[in-house]
């Protein structure tokens, strides 16, 4: 029986080909009861048996991790030869995962960024936290402005995300300085 076999609901009996991705329901070969089968178009093709990566003959050399595969290159920290899966091509080198993985918890590998601050974040945060105490604000919504207009092209996260923090953090903190503006005004027209 082929591992990609599809059987019956009902008496489990497999189900030949030919009874796949038709237009209408049909009935079950073996036990009629009404069966329809769509399959994607990978499962029709027949499997080769290609081999997907080289074997080592006797003068080659096998990678580290899989002695049974030939190696391509050799991890330009550690030295240890590497098989196609095994190479991680960096900063125009070629490095192994244990090594990147050394370099990243012990920080030797210097343009491995493993983590970015959310300037976005940062400057919405002083646009806004800030409101439950209002006095502050006059120190905060500056402050906020300068963080916006100077970080506004910083890498954001990983994950992709829009400019939308920056507008509303300026957004916010120039409604803060025109509140304060007017308030600063009223109090001056009252002592003058």
């Amino acid at each position: 029986m082929d591992i990609r076999s599809i059987n019956c609901s009902k008496c489990k009996a497999p189900i030949p080909r030919e009874f796949f991705n038709l237009s209408d329901f049909t009935n079950c070969p073996t036990c009629d009861s009404l069966i329809m089968i769509k399959t994607f178009p990978a499962l029709q093709k027949k499997m080769s048996a290609q081999q997907a990566e080289n074997i080592i003959l006797d003068a080659e050399a096998g990678c580290f991790f899989h002695p049974q595969k030939k190696a391509v290159v050799a991890c330009s920290t550690c030295g240890r030869f590497l098989c196609p899966l095994c190479d991680i091509e960096f900063d125009g080198g070629h490095i192994c995962a244990s090594c990147l993985n050394a370099g990243k918890t012990k920080g030797k590998i210097k343009n491995l960024e493993t983590q970015r601050v959310l300037y976005d974040g940062i400057a919405l945060s002083l646009a806004i936290l800030p409101l439950l105490i209002f006095y502050l604000t006059i120190v905060t919504a500056p402050i906020s402005i300068y963080v916006a207009i100077r970080y506004w092209k910083a890498p954001t996260s990983i994950l992709p995300r829009t400019k939308i923090r920056f507008i509303l953090a300026i957004v916010f903190s120039g409604l803060q300085l025109v509140g304060w503006s007017y308030v600063i005004m009223k109090i001056s027209q009252k002592i003058f």
